[in-house]
């Protein structure tokens, strides 16, 4: 994190004049209407403990905030409750048991409708198996696994028994898997022999076995689901599924647990230093994601069909595929494989399979989508389709409008969510029925939530200025610690602003003119060009305003002149794509004259890039985050160094081989 103190406050570049309004027979509808942020300002706690109470709660709360012990807060302390009932029970309880919870869909093409009474059914099933395997309420359990339903039943049953989960992505190697699991300590694992990817079967098993076989291993067996088929090596730690759930019976009484029972461990999959292991508890984490899947989606239950395209095994996952929708009673997809496979229509095709109501993805899919092209998504209806979210980076206005035109028919609200995994559930978004949203913008805090933007003094900014992001009071679902490393805790999150008791997020923002808020990027990524404080996310913004352009990246490299100067790095639209390829480097270069062109037009001369360069794909993380520190050190001319946290380490070759097409140093 940069303790730096910058020099001048960020820069407010780009403006954003565009807006739109819910529609009168939306906003008529409408879970919440403005009066919300009224009262939840007026009484926090109070706000908070109606939304608590939107669970079933085995003994009531009677205390709701604790924060006495700063930076360490309790919600709900004093009431017990259990998670998994939560998600499962208390539906069929309500008479709800025939609703379904869950349509799956396999990457091949075979598919599983799941009902309340089955999920709970399968859910006391799998807890009866951990039972067996003498697993006791606090023991930890680490689940490496696709996107298939026994991931879900796995973690409901971690929560339904008291346990503690910690989900690994399926696309971790070996060594991320030892590590998380020696921090946690966990006594199981839940793996399969493999998972579906681009439409073959590849192995995942033979990871644990890698990571379990280092001496003093915590983990005493490994759980496996056979999905694929794929042969695997097996050891006396090993456990068929099928073997053991299956013969479990499905009767199984919860266990109600005090709201600070610890529910997961997720770890941060930081590029740099040892991964952080984000504590979450029970109570205050499930009434705010079961609150904001309610507010912010306008979920319907009794007709909605919800679907979070974000695997599991991050926060987006945890939060809006497994206990948000599920403790709300809704229906929902998942997804088990990639969005092109068998070809880019493939989300389309889903949607209209299911008659999908709600679709929350990342920006980065976005302008994947765009990069396909807008011809792919017309040949769907997509007429369900009443809500769009997005989450995980900032939206570029125009892939806002893309999203809004080509998905949304023009008709969709889009609910723009910033929120990070140690916050556990949304902060900032807009309300579909009450907000008048402008392209790109996460427009304000969520009612009960307490964020603003300060300068380096902690100072609120005003309207048309920038500075930190920042949490000014706590919220229910907020992390408790970093597991293991309280010190670290402290020192990640709460010093830069300690004298003010602020949550630093680590994100710059701004606010219009408006007062609209706007998310700026990692502190760490502004770029200083002649002592103005820029932001990466808005000269992205304006490239990626350009008709040719689908995707952008853009860095500040050390310039001697101006301190730094403006590196892009662009993707095209496959039409440009096409027009660059034939016209040869001639066609590159006038392109990259027009990019620049382009940008000084949107924004200002001071944010013309210094140098663009065409790419084929960008360096991201498996979760769908840009890697800028690798596009520094290509353009800084360093050795890239570790590219193993990237989706696909092979993009870096790509990139450093492709420089000569669209280079522009001019």
């Amino acid at each position: 994190m940069n303790e730096q103190a910058p020099e001048a406050a960020l820069s407010n570049l780009l403006a954003e004049d565009r807006t739109f309004p819910p529609s009168a027979e939306f906003a008529a509808a409408a879970n919440l209407t403005a009066d919300a942020y009224e009262r939840a300002e007026a009484d926090p706690e109070a706000w908070w403990a109606e939304q608590a109470r939107r669970l079933s709660w085995s003994t009531p709360f009677t205390q709701v905030l604790d924060f006495s012990d700063a930076p360490h807060a309790t919600w709900f302390a004093d009431g017990k409750l259990n998670v998994a009932y939560n998600c499962a029970d208390r539906h069929v309880e309500a008479g709800n048991g025939d609703k379904v919870a869950i349509h799956w869909e396999g990457e091949p093409g075979d598919a599983r409708t799941i009902t309340y009474s089955q999920l709970k059914d399968e859910v006391s099933k799998t807890a009866n198996a951990l039972l067996s395997l003498g697993l006791n309420a606090g023991d930890r359990v680490a689940i490496y696994l696709p996107m298939i339903p026994e991931a879900v039943f796995s973690m409901l049953a971690c929560a339904r028994l008291g346990l503690a989960h910690s989900v690994i992505f399926g696309g971790f190697s070996a060594e991320a898997l030892r590590t998380r699991i020696a921090d946690a300590s966990a006594r199981l694992v839940i793996t399969s022999d493999g998972q579906y990817r681009r439409g073959s079967a590849v192995p995942l098993k033979a990871a644990v076995d890698d990571a379990v076989a280092t001496e003093g291993s915590p983990v005493e067996h490994v759980l496996v689901v056979n999905r694929t088929g794929l042969d695997v090596a097996w050891t006396e730690k090993d456990i068929w599924w099928h073997d053991l759930v299956d013969e479990q019976s499905t009767e199984h009484v919860p266990e109600g647990f005090p709201a600070e029972q610890p529910l997961f461990i997720l770890y941060t999959s930081g590029t740099t230093g040892k991964p952080k292991g984000i504590l979450h508890t029970s109570g205050g984490y499930l009434t705010q994601v079961a609150f904001t899947h309610h507010a912010v989606f306008d979920l319907k239950p009794e007709t909605d069909v919800f679907w979070c395209t974000a695997d599991i095994g991050w926060v987006t996952g945890h939060s809006y595929n497994v206990y948000g929708p599920l403790a709300n009673g809704a229906t929902e997809v998942i997804y088990e494989g990639t969005p092109n496979t068998p070809d880019e229509g493939r989300h389309w095709e889903i949607i209209d399979k299911y008659g999908v109501t709600i679709y929350y993805t990342a920006p980065t899919l976005i302008r994947t989508f765009m990069k396909w092209g807008a011809e792919i998504p017309a040949r769907y209806k997509l007429d369900s389709l009443r809500v769009l979210g997005s989450v995980g980076e900032s939206i570029n206005p125009e892939a806002w409008m893309w999203y809004r035109t080509h998905i949304g028919h023009d008709r969709c609200p889009i609910v723009d969510t910033w929120w990070q995994t140690e916050t556990g559930a949304m902060m900032i978004s807009p309300l579909p029925g009450v907000t008048a949203t402008k392209p790109g913008s996460a427009m304000r805090a969520l009612p009960g939530i307490a964020a603003q933007i300060v300068n380096d003094e902690g100072v609120p900014v005003g309207h048309g200025e920038g500075g930190y992001l920042v949490i000014a009071k706590p919220w229910p679902a907020m992390l408790r610690t970093i597991w293991g490393d309280d010190e670290r805790y402290r020192d990640t999150y709460w010093s830069r602003f300690a004298s003010h008791g602020y949550y630093f997020a680590g994100d710059g923002a701004k606010y219009d003119s408006d007062g609209a808020l706007w998310l700026l990027g990692r502190v760490d990524d502004v770029m200083n060009v002649s002592g103005h404080r820029i932001s990466t996310t808005e000269v992205e913004s304006a490239l990626v305003a350009h008709p040719s352009v689908a995707e952008a990246a853009v860095v500040g490299a050390n310039d001697a002149l101006t301190g730094q100067g403006i590196v892009a790095f662009v993707i095209l639209r496959g039409d440009a794509t096409a027009r660059v390829a034939d016209g040869g480097p001639a066609a590159g270069e006038t392109l990259v004259a027009e990019l620049r062109k382009h940008v000084a037009t949107q924004i200002g001369p001071i944010a013309r890039p210094r140098q663009i360069m065409i790419v084929p794909e960008l360096p991201k993380t498996r979760s769908g985050k840009i890697m800028r520190r690798l596009l520094r050190d290509v353009a800084e001319n360093r050795d890239l160094g570790d590219v193993t946290t990237l989706q696909d380490s092979a993009v870096m070759g790509l990139i450093t081989s492709g420089l000569s097409t669209g280079k522009s140093d001019a």
